[in-house]
């Protein structure tokens, strides 16, 4: 009985351990619909909804298909296929709140769409702490700060659950929106306009991935 016991420890750890990342992930998101309702997070909000046009648009399943093709063959290397969320049993990335531990329930589903529901009024807001953490000021760098910076933007998805390789494989996603933040300074001259831009092209990108995931998961939810 003892035995037993430890035998099950490791999946009563592995089952805390995600029910700890999704509440983590809950209450960012709880933080990030707030500060969308806040007077400086409406005025992004505002922005990046104004600028959205086909311009934004067409590039992203481009963009998409080559991160998914090169995650795909990355992954196929040994060790890339590892990401700490899915050794937790969890899918895809931890945002979206899809893990083995709500499998055959009605969470699977429940849960997604929830945070979905959350994520959504923020993204422009999480798309832009990201842009100027890693394109704002690129006008100013060199080619090889420029690798560097977009590399990195994909690398640090690793550090929230997705695989190694996948992560790599977005850093594609991080030079589409260095491309769009640099023509639009050569063309304004203004590194806020700059970012902007680029703010309203990764929102747009992470909005189509949304409402994939959100298609599949209807599909799973619907289909027998």
């Amino acid at each position: 009985m003892f035995a037993a016991s430890l035998e099950s420890w490791p999946d009563v750890l592995t089952t805390v351990l995600s029910l700890a990342v999704l509440g983590f992930m809950a209450t960012r998101l709880v933080t990030g619909v707030r500060v969308a309702r806040s007077t400086s997070g409406r005025a992004v909000v505002r922005e990046v909804r104004r600028r959205i046009a086909w311009r934004h648009v067409w590039p992203v399943p481009i963009v998409l298909a080559a991160v998914i093709l090169v995650a795909g063959a990355l992954m196929l290397v040994p060790g890339l296929d590892w990401g700490w969320w899915g050794a937790l049993g969890g899918e895809g990335n931890p945002v979206f709140g899809s893990t083995d531990q709500t499998s055959g329930t009605v969470w699977e589903w429940i849960i997604p769409l929830a945070f979905m529901a959350m994520l959504l009024p923020a993204l422009p807001l999480f798309a832009n702490a990201e842009e100027r953490m890693f394109r704002r000021g690129a006008e100013a760098w060199s080619t090889r700060r420029r690798v560097l910076k977009t590399l990195q933007f994909g690398l640090v998805h690793a550090l929230i659950g997705i695989p190694i390789g996948a992560a790599f494989a977005l850093s594609i996603g991080g030079a589409y929106f260095l491309r769009v933040y640099l023509r639009s300074y050569a063309r304004s001259g203004s590194t806020s306009d700059a970012t902007m831009e680029s703010t309203t092209a990764h929102t747009v990108y992470n909005g189509v991935i949304i409402g994939v995931v959100l298609l599949a998961l209807c599909l799973t939810a619907l289909l027998p």
